[in-house]
């Protein structure tokens, strides 16, 4: 008698270990998906010049302008989806720009030193715009016999320009009138930051200042630890909490209004050029071989962003949290988009 075959049902079994594993890829995928989303990432964007950009300014996510040598000055009004050059309005270096509203805007440029006919020629000066950059005018800042680096305007109707030597020009007309201020300091002022009349303007020579009174008097401020830094630019979240970044990857940070600061670790030996924090944990900094570091805890960590370039990055500018722009050497910009996650339906 032959023994009795027991059939076992397994395609019922099977239809749910399938159903199950489909389920857990759905799950993995709309998880991958949506962390994804949130990602940020830098890419290349192609402009018609090859000239070294300085600097870059965006009213908003789409209209923005960058600048650099030989008088170069490109516009976008899509976000650097394509860009165009505007006729130049000088050809002379243009080292920073700023807007304080849709219609009014200003240059620094500096001149070619062998382009100079006398001594008591001006090094540098400054181009006004009030029609949103159609057309450009010089101001009359008097004879400003040193190199100018930066412009810092607010809506007020106040404006600081600086630059060489501890030069610092000041303007409460919306720069219809300046006069020179008397800063304690020789080196040179690389960047600065302004949050009503508190201001920090920062330097070669381990230099940061600090000003109270919109810059009536400056108090020079000395780094807890003695290190020759030349700090490049800085960037303030509030009237307490900043942050300086210089050569050789240096980062500090202050959190009682730039009296003292303390140094965190960038965990790069570049130099570092410019830095925009977003709010108080979260920000951007830029440098030499194509640079970037991000922080979203304050500088406790920084982590090395993957870019498209190279070459040296010198200016960063934020829009608003998803929508920023880098630019630097050989006609370089990167722009930098971060999606906001997509809703999930049920």
């Amino acid at each position: 008698m032959l023994p009795r075959i027991r059939f076992i049902r397994t395609v019922p079994i099977f239809r749910r270990l399938a159903t199950a594993v489909l389920a857990t890829a759905a799950c993995l995928f709309v998880i991958t998906s949506t962390a994804s989303a949130t990602i940020g990432a830098w890419q290349r964007q192609r402009i018609p010049s090859l000239a070294w950009l300085h600097a870059v300014f965006f009213l908003d996510q789409n209209r923005g302008w960058v600048v650099g040598s030989r008088g170069a000055l490109l516009t976008t009004d899509n976000g650097g989806s394509s860009w165009r050059i505007t006729t130049r309005p000088t050809e002379d270096t243009i080292r920073d720009i700023y807007f304080t509203d849709e219609q009014n805007g200003w240059l620094v440029c500096e001149r070619n030193i062998y382009d100079l006919r006398s001594n008591d020629e001006p090094r540098a000066y400054l181009l006004r715009t009030g029609d949103g950059g159609q057309s450009w005018s010089r101001v009359n800042m008097g004879g400003v016999d040193a190199r100018l680096t930066r412009a810092i305007f607010t809506r007020s109707g106040r404006g600081w320009a600086f630059g060489e030597a501890g030069a610092v020009y000041t303007t409460n007309d919306l720069g219809t009138n300046w006069i020179k201020l008397q800063a304690p300091t020789r080196f040179l002022l690389l960047g600065g930051a302004f949050i009503d009349d508190s201001g920090w303007l920062v330097g070669a020579g381990s230099t940061i200042l600090q000003t109270s009174d919109a810059g009536e008097t400056w108090h020079h401020v000395r780094l807890s630890v003695p290190n020759n830094v030349r700090f490049n630019a800085t960037s303030f979240a509030n009237a307490r909490l900043g942050w300086a970044v210089g050569s050789e990857g240096a980062i500090y940070r202050t959190i009682n209004g730039g009296r003292s600061w303390q140094a965190q670790t960038s965990g790069v030996s570049a130099d570092l050029l410019d830095v925009k924090f977003l709010d108080s944990v979260e920000g951007w900094s830029v440098g030499a071989e194509g640079t970037v570091l991000h922080t979203t805890d304050g500088g406790l960590h920084w982590i090395s962003e993957r870019t498209a370039t190279p070459h040296t990055l010198e200016r960063i500018f934020f829009a608003d949290r998803t929508h920023g722009w880098a630019v630097g050497f050989g006609g370089t910009i990167i722009a930098y988009g971060r999606a906001e996650a997509p809703r999930l339906r049920r």
